[in-house]
């Protein structure tokens, strides 16, 4: 498919605009991060708790916060999922001690003041399947260990499932599953009760495996990058290595921080995102660069900036396509991929952006100028070398390999 038939677009010759406007938000970036006091990490890379919760009528957040605030010492941190009745609540732990209470506490709070509670009875919307089953064989339900316990998993399953979502807001709900008769739903209403929110899940992260994760993340970003300046300087030059390595960085650099600017959280799934973008951000350079290496060999005339140029437009096609059905993809994903893959799709959605332009506008001309470094270093040992009295021979300059 030909997008573009025979583009000669000048894309070197608008370089300094992009070079501008990335050298505005590396600015902006370090202006975040250095107030921010670096990025913010999410649980993953802090240790502490997370409990995601679920309401069946929204309450406001700073009551949540206000509840919990008196039961844990430090800072909580509430945010709601928009366009759902959830909210995640988090806290950072300091010690180990901390965590190991600090989910009970936090789930025994939330039950106090929006629970509900019914004396002798227990909240059906918080209850595992063990626990229901054990709770009717109290009420001397008539039915076997075997089919007790597998009716205990379908009303589990039932209550989980959408549109529930782990939320039940009537017993009679509970008459669409099967093995579920009158008799045995009287028994639940006379066992159980409807708590106006439900636990949808909960991560505890020590603060040791906190800071290890984060030493890895950096390591295993470093190790990429280092991994592939080798192999580009094997496989093409050392220029080329390092323009690739630079605009890279320059990719994830920017990514991160515009998460500092928008105030989101850097988590295990976002580094998995910009170890994804490293990839693809290389991968678009090395076409471009491998083109440029294939017309060295064909192209007599004209400089190198003007055979870089060429090499741009005539991946331009390739360029567009991959880039615009990739970027369509992570758009989607980040608009309707739902809360928790919206930070790991916004990192996508921003490298793929950054990494496209950087590829053209960033690789090529810092391939350039170093290009340019070395034909001038070989002018001037040509210089070096040539008799007194004689003029040093001119070295070409149409084409530099």
């Amino acid at each position: 498919m030909q997008i573009f038939k025979d583009p000669k677009f000048d894309f070197l010759g608008k370089k300094w605009a992009f070079i501008i406007g990335s050298l505005v938000l590396i600015a902006a970036s370090i202006v975040s991060l250095v107030a921010k006091g670096g990025p913010r990490y999410g649980i993953d890379f802090k240790g502490g708790v997370v409990i995601t919760v679920k309401f069946a009528q929204m309450p406001r957040l700073d009551e949540i916060r206000s509840a919990l605030s008196k039961k844990i010492q430090g800072e909580i941190m509430v945010q709601e999922f928009v366009g759902s009745n959830e909210v995640m609540v988090s806290t950072e732990m300091r010690s180990e001690e901390e965590l190991a209470a600090a989910r009970e506490v936090i789930i025994e709070t939330l039950e106090a003041r929006f629970g509900g509670a019914e004396a002798g009875k227990v909240d059906l919307n918080n209850a595992g399947a063990d626990v229901i089953a054990k709770t009717l064989r109290a009420k001397n339900v008539p039915l076997d260990d075997a089919t007790l316990r597998g009716l205990a998993e379908r009303i589990r399953e039932f209550r989980d499932s959408p549109p529930h979502s782990g939320l039940l807001t009537s017993f009679d709900e509970l008459s669409q599953v099967e093995g579920v008769t009158p008799e045995i739903l009287k028994a639940i209403r006379e066992s159980f009760y409807l708590a106006p929110f439900t636990v949808r899940s909960v991560e505890i992260v020590g603060p040791k495996i906190g800071q290890e994760l984060r030493q890895q993340a950096v390591m295993a970003t470093l190790l990429a990058l280092g991994g592939m300046l080798v192999y580009i300087a094997f496989r093409f030059e050392w220029t080329y290595g390092v323009a690739a390595v630079i605009a890279v960085f320059h990719d994830v650099f920017i990514t991160v921080g515009l998460f500092s600017i928008t105030d989101r959280e850097i988590s295990l799934t976002v580094v998995a995102a910009l170890l994804t973008l490293v990839g693809y951000s290389m991968n678009d350079t090395i076409v471009v660069f491998d083109r440029v290496r294939e017309n060295l060999k064909l192209v007599r005339r004209g400089s190198f900036s003007d055979l870089v140029n060429l090499s741009v437009n005539q991946t331009l096609n390739r360029t567009v396509l991959t880039s615009g059905l990739t970027f369509l993809t992570v758009m989607a994903l980040f608009l309707f991929g739902g809360q928790v893959l919206n930070n790991f799709a916004f990192a996508l959605v921003v490298g793929i952006l950054v990494g496209t332009y950087s590829s053209i506008f960033i690789a090529s001309p810092i391939l350039i100028s170093l290009q340019g470094v070395l034909e001038r270093r070989k002018r001037a040992r040509l210089a070096a070398a040539a008799p007194a009295g004689k003029p040093a021979r001119k070295s070409s300059a149409k084409v530099v390999r």
